[in-house]
C-alpha cells in the first residue's frame, strides 16, 4: 500500500472538487432515500383513504425529490470526474518529471514495451482509485449514519438491523473480498505489460525475424501473451461478478429481515403499520450505496498493483538524480576535463567496464580515444555526460565534479554525437531545428552541404526511427545537428563508423575547422586521420595503456603502433 501514498497526495491537492463530490453524492443518496421512503409512505397512506390534499402534498414531495435527486447526481458526477481527470493529469506530470532524469539509464532495467504499459495502462487504471476506492466508503458511512439516525425514531430494532447491514456490507464482506483477492495474486497488469512488450518487439524486429525464419515462434509468444492477458481479464471479471452477487445477497437479506421484524413490531403494536412500507423502501434504497463496496477490493488491489508498478520505476529518483549542488559551467568557453582514478561497473556485471582511469584534457585540446570494441571508450563519454555515476574516482569539468554539475546545464553546453542517435518522425528541417529553433533555412542547408547531405530537401520526410535513411545518412544528420548547436565541448562517439573514408575526411575537415578553439573528444575504432589530434588515449579492457601524440605513439612502437600496422594491412 505504500505506493498508493503518491496517488493520495495527488487527490488531496483537489480539495474543492473532493468536497463538492462528497456533498453532492451525499445529497443524491439522501434524496433517493427520501424519494422512495415518501413513495412507500404514500402507498400505505393512500390505502387509508386520507384527504385529497394530503395525497397531493405527498405526490408533490415525490416529484420534488426526483428533481433534486437528478440535479445532485449530476453535480456528483461532474465534480467527481473533474477531480479524477485533474488527478490523472497531475500523476502523469509528476511521474514524467521523475522519469525524465532517469533516461537513458532506465532502459537498463526496463524494456520499452513494459515502460509504455506502465506509463499508459497503469496510469489509466488509477482513475478508478478516487471513484471506486476513496470515494464510496465516505459516501456509504455518511448516508448510512444519517439514515440510521432517522430510522431510530421509529424503531431501535430496525435501526440495529440496518447498522448490522452497514457493518456486513461496508466492512466484513469487503474485508473478506480483499483477503480473497490478495490470495489470488492477480497478474493482469503483468500480463498486459508482457503483451505490450511482445507486440513492440515483434513490430521492431519483424524484418530480422522474417530473415532468420523465427517469425512463427515470435507470433506464438505474442499469441500466448494475448491469451494470458484475456484469461486474467476474465478471471477478474468473474471475481467482480461474484463479489457483487454476495454483496447484493447480504443487502436483500437485511431488507427481508427489516420487513420481517417490522411486520412483527406492527402486530405487537410497537410500530405504526403505515410506516412499514416506508422503512422497507428506505432500506432497499439505502443499500444501493453499498453496491460499490462489492467491487472495492478488486479495484483496491488493481490500483495498488498499478501504483506499485508505476512508482517503483521512479522510487528514490530524487535522491538518485539530484546533485548536492547545481553548479553551472561557464558559457561559450572551451572546457578542461580530468579523470581521476575513475572506475565503473555496469549493474549486474562482475567485470569493471572502466578501471582506475586517469587523464587530463586541456581546454581547447583535441583528443582521440581509441581501442578495440568493448575496451570502455563509449563508457568514458557516458561518465563524462553524467549518464552514469562513477563507482570510484572523480570526473571534473573545469574545477567542478560532474556529479555536482546541473545535468541540464552540462548537456545544453555539449555537442554530442552518440553511436545510436534518435530521429523523430517529421521532416529533415524539424530534426535539425532540435539544435536551435531560430535557425534559418539557409543555415540548415549550409550545414547539410558540409556533411554531404545536400541531396536532401529540408521538407523531406523522416520516418519513425529514420527507417528511410541509411546508417551513414543518420550519422551525417547527427553530426549536422551537433554542428548547428555550436557549443564549445564536443563529444563524438564513433560519429563516422558507417561513412566512407573520403566523405569522413571531408566532414572531419569542416568539423575540426569549426571546433578549432573548442575542446573535442573523439571516440573511434579507426586510426586514420588522427595525426591532427593533440592527444591520443589508447584503451584496452577498461584501462588506459598508452597516451601521447600520434608521432609519439608511432615512435614508441607499442599497442597503438601495432593497431596501426594491422589497419594498414587490412586496408591494403
Amino acid at each position: 500500500m505504500i505506493y498508493l501514498k503518491y496517488v493520495l497526495k495527488e487527490i488531496v491537492t483537489e480539495k474543492k472538487d473532493i468536497f463538492l463530490s462528497v456533498l453532492f453524492g451525499y445529497l443524491a443518496g439522501m434524496t433517493a432515500i427520501v424519494l422512495f421512503g415518501v413513495s412507500g409512505y404514500l402507498v400505505s397512506k393512500a390505502a387509508l383513504a386520507p384527504p385529497l390534499y394530503t395525497l397531493a402534498f405527498l405526490i408533490a414531495g415525490v416529484k420534488l425529490m426526483g428533481f433534486f435527486r437528478a440535479l445532485s447526481r449530476y453535480g456528483e458526477r461532474y465534480f467527481s470526474h473533474r477531480a479524477t481527470f485533474t488527478m490523472l493529469s497531475n500523476i502523469r506530470t509528476s511521474f514524467f518529471e521523475k522519469l525524465e532524469p532517469l533516461a537513458p539509464r532506465i532502459f537498463e532495467k526496463y524494456r520499452s514495451g513494459d515502460l509504455l504499459a506502465r506509463i499508459v495502462g497503469d496510469v489509466e487504471n488509477l482513475q478508478n482509485f478516487f471513484l471506486r476506492v476513496f470515494y464510496p466508503p465516505i459516501l456509504l458511512i455518511l448516508v448510512f449514519l444519517s439514515t440510521i439516525f432517522f430510522v431510530v425514531f421509529y424503531s431501535w430494532w430496525i435501526a440495529l438491523l440496518i447498522f448490522i447491514g452497514l457493518i456486513m456490507t461496508g466492512l466484513i464482506i469487503p474485508a473478506w473480498f480483499t483477503i480473497r483477492q490478495t490470495k489470488m495474486k492477480s497478474r493482469m497488469r503483468e500480463a498486459r505489460a508482457d503483451l505490450s512488450t511482445e507486440a513492440t518487439e515483434l513490430l521492431y524486429g519483424f524484418l530480422d525475424l522474417k530473415i532468420y525464419r523465427k517469425l512463427e515462434g515470435k507470433e506464438a509468444q505474442l499469441t500466448n501473451a494475448s491469451e494470458a492477458y484475456i484469461f486474467e481479464q476474465e478471471r477478474e471479471g468473474d471475481t467482480a461478478m461474484f463479489n457483487h452477487a454476495i454483496n447484493s445477497m447480504a443487502s436483500f437479506t437485511v431488507s427481508w429481515l427489516v420487513l420481517t421484524v417490522g411486520a412483527f413490531l406492527v402486530t405487537e403494536g410497537q410500530l405504526d403499520g403505515v410506516f412499514l412500507a416506508m422503512l422497507v423502501m428506505i432500506t432497499l434504497t439505502m443499500f444501493e450505496n453499498a453496491t460499490p463496496m462489492a467491487v472495492l477490493p478488486d479495484h483496491l488491489e488493481d490500483n495498488r498493483r498499478a501504483a506499485e508498478r508505476l512508482y517503483s520505476v521512479v522510487e528514490g529518483s530524487e535522491a538518485e538524480t539530484s546533485p548536492p549542488s547545481s553548479v553551472k559551467i561557464p558559457n561559450k568557453q572551451a572546457l578542461a576535463i580530468e579523470f581521476k582514478k575513475v572506475s565503473y561497473t555496469f549493474p549486474g556485471e562482475r567485470k569493471p567496464a572502466i578501471e582506475e582511469v586517469s587523464f587530463q584534457l586541456p581546454a581547447g585540446s583535441k583528443t582521440a580515444i581509441v581501442g578495440p570494441s568493448g575496451s570502455g571508450k563509449s563508457t568514458l563519454l557516458q561518465l563524462l555526460l553524467g549518464i552514469f555515476g562513477t563507482d570510484n574516482g572523480e570526473v571534473y569539468i573545469e574545477d567542478s565534479e560532474v556529479n555536482h554539475i546541473s545535468k541540464d546545464d552540462l548537456w545544453s553546453k555539449t555537442n554530442v554525437v552518440l553511436q545510436e542517435n534518435h530521429f523523430f518522425y517529421g521532416t529533415i528541417r524539424e530534426n535539425l531545428l532540435i539544435a536551435h529553433n531560430s535557425l534559418t533555412d539557409e543555415t540548415l542547408n549550409s550545414v547539410l552541404k558540409k556533411v554531404e547531405l545536400q541531396q536532401f530537401s529540408l521538407d523531406d520526410q523522416v520516418l519513425e526511427k529514420a527507417e528511410n535513411l541509411s546508417g551513414g545518412e543518420k550519422q551525417r544528420l547527427a553530426i549536422a545537428r551537433a554542428m548547428l548547436k555550436g557549443e564549445r565541448l564536443w563529444l563524438l562517439d564513433e560519429p563516422a563508423s558507417s561513412i566512407d573514408a573520403l566523405t569522413e575526411k571531408n566532414i572531419y575537415a569542416h568539423l575540426l575547422h569549426q571546433a578549432q578553439n573548442d575542446t573535442l573528444v573523439l571516440v573511434s575504432h579507426r586510426l586514420t586521420g588522427l595525426e591532427k589530434m593533440d592527444q591520443i588515449i589508447v584503451m584496452e579492457q577498461g584501462k588506459v595503456i598508452e597516451a601521447g601524440t600520434y608521432n609519439e605513439l608511432i615512435d614508441k612502437k607499442g599497442y597503438f603502433y601495432h593497431m596501426k600496422q594491422i589497419e594498414k594491412d587490412v586496408l591494403m
